[in-house]
């Protein structure tokens, strides 16, 4: 379905925190270079028609100060938007809220470049608990999902097929190395080394174990 290493190698990733009003907040920030430009890029990333393609199906008004939602995940408001560089949203799920902004630009190689910052309010006890992978795995599957749909021209991805991948030994290790390697982040944040291994166990554990039947 795709090589793993070269997926999981192709990522960016960076942990670190910002202080807003309500205080303190940890920050994320992960990106991928594709083969194609930041017209595409920014279709695929916005239209509403392609955007099932590679994530989830998304209904509401992408505009700014419109409402979108993602089915079964989260849902929020468009609070900036400047085509084709960035938009950004409330992120809203399980009754809280964070923020995401989508940043597109061209690498010197010509490639267009995607990079997503999700900032959130986490307090210590669960940052011990679960570290930067809670969140941080999921975002490394939506740009392996945008790699599959760009390097495909554009085609649908399956998601049993996606599915079937991660209760695959390939889908396994995937979660495996993205999880340790933001746990590695997170250490290189300040997290002490002991604490950053737990939560990275307990991300690891959640995101491979297969559900009761």
């Amino acid at each position: 379905m795709i090589d793993v290493t070269q997926q999981i190698s192709a990522v960016r990733r960076h942990v670190g925190t910002r202080v807003l009003e309500a205080g303190e907040a940890r920050v994320l920030t992960l990106s991928q270079s594709y083969d194609t430009d930041i017209k595409d890029l920014w279709d695929a990333c916005t239209n509403v028609d392609r955007i099932p393609r590679w994530f989830l199906p998304v209904t509401g008004e992408l505009r700014v100060g419109g409402q979108y939602q993602l089915t079964g995940n989260a849902g929020g408001t468009v609070e900036r938007c400047d085509p084709p560089k960035s938009f950004a949203a409330t992120w809203e799920y399980g009754g809280e809220v964070s923020w995401i902004e989508v940043r597109l630009s061209a690498d010197p190689d010509g490639r267009a470049r995607f990079e997503l910052e999700h900032v959130a309010h986490v307090d210590d006890k669960r940052w011990a608990e679960f570290g930067p992978g809670a969140v941080g795995v999921g975002w490394d599957g939506m740009l392996m999902g945008l790699t599959l749909h760009l390097t495909s021209g554009g085609e649908r991805v399956d998601p049993q097929e996606v599915i079937a991948f991660m209760m695959s030994p390939e889908g396994l290790g995937f979660v495996t190395s993205s999880s340790e390697l933001w746990r590695d982040e997170s250490i290189a944040a300040g997290t002490p080394a002991d604490e950053a291994n737990a939560a990275a166990d307990r991300v690891t554990a959640f995101y491979t174990t297969p559900p009761e039947s």
